[in-house]
């Protein structure tokens, strides 16, 4: 079966020569099909196939399609939808299985690495759609249904036979403790049964990530004593076929090695001076230390250290990610690196803590922020901390690099920390004076400041400690440019959805007037009426927020806002892996990509659309509290 070029996805003993976008020539030798837009709703493509023999079909046809494709990097959740269109127009079977398909082409590619994954390593992650609605005795706690193994359903079978083997279970959709499981090391495969609806708002996350997956889809998604294909669980359950080598490369325990920083190796890159005891971190000396390491070590998903880790990683022999993701050994970084990548977190959540007051916002991490917990002035204290804190922490990396080292990365951070006083600074000047003739090039000047010199710096630090980043002069800012500029154009987006992991409120940045990019497409598409209604609803309305954020969301659809902002996105992306093309060696190629997938990940449904997660990882999140 030809479903994709040659050069799309290389077969096992190749590495892909570039990130060709066009879409998979069928195997009739027809063109490409014409690229579709985005979709406003997916609802249509999440159709099971009715009949056994169907789904059984499509099961043999995708596995044989990933027998003919290599390993060398993960899918991404587009790949996956052009290999799925390709198979169902060779297969004759309509467009609503592309859902289904989709995640059954991820499982195959995955398949011998689940297997691969020793019993202990893996979880089972069930949902509660499965138990028997009437008259179930189980309970819920913090960590999903507590199943009390009565008989009348299968939850119960699956969960004897997988605990027996070995297996961690849940029997819990998008619960929070599944991220924290797999961040913390504790397990390296996924066996999941879910509904399509579900599995879409994971697909491009696990599979991106890595984490060798294996997903069983519902018939239905009605939530409600709904069925499966059983024997495709007990198909791969209780098989454990070990491989000699991962077969794909896998960030995931980098990722982990990030999170180790401000989990069990906390205290000892950093140990308290004033605050060493409860006693002394409620005396007035130990309070400010108390508080900034409380902020410093939780809340947040560790991103820019992680980066920072995965660079200095790709030009040093690239063992994290040649090792795939076991998580029985920590990986080893010499504490140089360790207390640069904490630095580099440090100077963020300073950040955040001063921003939060600038912007007045009321949640950060869903807790209060800093300045509404205790008060401005303790907070401003707080971020000043933080700072010399990161400094402290970089001149430290001298016993490992030495001290040229050491200063050209300070030489870096502090450039990053005047371009994001700088663009902070033009975000509030605007605010006071709001000028609805903002061009969306002003915007994302803004956006170019705040955000991209922190993942600039990251990933130069990286490389730094790496040896010689001569080569890269001109690749890592303007990598960084658009990576940046493509990431805060995503969080717009997501602001008008709501942010469960942050700000929590839908629409706040909007109402705070600061001048987003999305405000700027619309001032420049907007006839004369819509500009003054704009700054009507913005500057003069009385109105309750919800009756604003509905007519500012008009004026944003009639001026196609949202659209036109994806296809920055889509142009940040694009830009992005054209840079990431060139560059030496394949490892720290397979990083930049890694970022673009991730941070630039395809991730914006309707704002009134529910967010069902299945698993999240931290690096594949577009939150600014990253």
């Amino acid at each position: 079966m030809s479903i994709a070029p040659s050069e799309y996805r290389a077969t096992d003993d190749q590495v892909p020569s570039d990130r060709t976008e066009s879409a998979p020539t069928p195997s009739n030798g027809d063109a490409p099909p014409v690229k579709r837009k985005r979709r406003r709703s997916t609802s249509h493509l999440k159709l099971v196939p009715q009949t056994l023999e169907q789904r059984e079909r499509v099961k043999a046809a995708c596995e044989k399609l990933v027998q003919s494709q290599g390993r060398t990097r993960p899918f991404t959740k587009r790949e996956l939808e052009e290999y799925a269109r390709g198979l169902l127009d060779e297969l004759g079977m309509p467009e609503g299985y592309l859902g289904f398909t989709m995640v059954l082409i991820g499982n195959f590619f995955w398949k011998r690495q689940f297997l691969a994954t020793p019993f202990d390593r893996r979880l089972l992650l069930l949902p509660h759609c499965l138990k028997h609605a009437e008259g179930c005795p189980a309970d819920y706690d913090e960590f999903g249904l507590d199943c009390e193994r009565c008989g009348a359903c299968s939850i119960a079978d699956y969960k004897v036979k997988a605990e027996k083997l070995g297996y961690r279970v849940l029997v819990a959709e998008g619960s929070p403790i599944v991220l924290k499981i797999i961040v913390s090391g504790y397990v390296d495969g996924i066996l999941g049964v879910a509904c399509l609806n579900v599995l879409e708002k994971a697909i491009d996350k696990v599979l991106i990530a890595g984490v060798p997956s294996y997903a069983i889809p519902l018939h239905s998604g009605d939530c409600k004593n709904t069925t499966l294909d059983e024997p495709w669980v007990w198909d791969v359950l209780d098989k454990y076929e070990p491989l000699p080598e991962p077969e794909t490369p896998s960030f995931v325990s980098v990722i982990r090695a990030a999170n180790r920083l401000f989990d069990d190796e906390f205290d000892r890159l950093l140990p308290r001076i004033r605050s060493k005891t409860p006693q002394a971190a409620k005396s007035p000396l130990g309070m400010t230390e108390d508080i900034a390491y409380d902020w410093l070590q939780h809340g947040g998903k560790r991103f820019r250290p992680f980066i920072t880790l995965a660079a200095y990683d790709a030009v040093t022999g690239a063992k994290a990610l040649k090792g795939g993701m076991s998580g029985t050994e920590a990986l080893e970084f010499p504490d140089g690196v360790h207390h640069v990548a904490m630095a580099i977190e440090a100077f963020h959540k300073a950040s955040l803590v001063h921003d939060d007051i600038e912007d007045d916002d009321q949640f950060r991490y869903g807790r209060e922020t800093l300045h509404r917990r205790h008060d401005i002035g303790t907070a401003i204290n707080v971020g000043d901390h933080l700072i010399g804190l990161g400094y402290r922490l970089i001149n430290s990396c001298r016993k490992d690099f030495g001290a040229e080292v050491a200063s050209d990365i300070l030489h870096w951070m502090s450039d990053a920390h005047v371009k994001l006083c700088d663009g902070q600074g033009a975000e509030m000047a605007w605010q006071q004076s709001p000028d609805f003739s903002m061009a969306p090039m002003d915007a994302l000047k803004i956006y170019a400041l705040k955000t991209s010199p922190a993942f600039e710096a990251a990933l130069y630090s990286g490389l730094r400690m790496g040896g010689g980043v001569e080569q890269y002069a001109d690749m890592v800012p303007a990598f960084c440019r658009q990576l940046g500029v493509g990431f805060q154009v995503l969080n717009d987006l997501k602001d008008w959805r709501g942010d469960d992991d942050n700000k929590l409120i839908a629409g706040q940045d909007a109402l705070a007037l600061r001048p987003t990019v999305l405000l700027a497409l619309a001032c420049e598409a907007a006839s004369d009426e819509q500009r003054a209604e704009l700054k009507e609803i913005l500057l003069e309305c009385s109105e309750d927020d919800a009756t604003r954020l509905s007519r500012l969301r008009r004026i944003f659809e009639d001026c196609n806002v949202f659209e036109t902002a994806e296809a920055l996105v889509d142009k940040a992306r694009t830009r992005t892996e054209t840079l990431a093309d060139e560059v030496e060696p394949e490892e720290l190629r397979q990083l930049l990509y890694f970022l673009v997938d991730t941070v630039l990940a395809e991730e914006v449904p309707p704002a009134n659309e529910s967010r069902p997660m299945f698993v999240s990882l931290p690096v594949a999140n577009n939150s600014t509290d990253g």
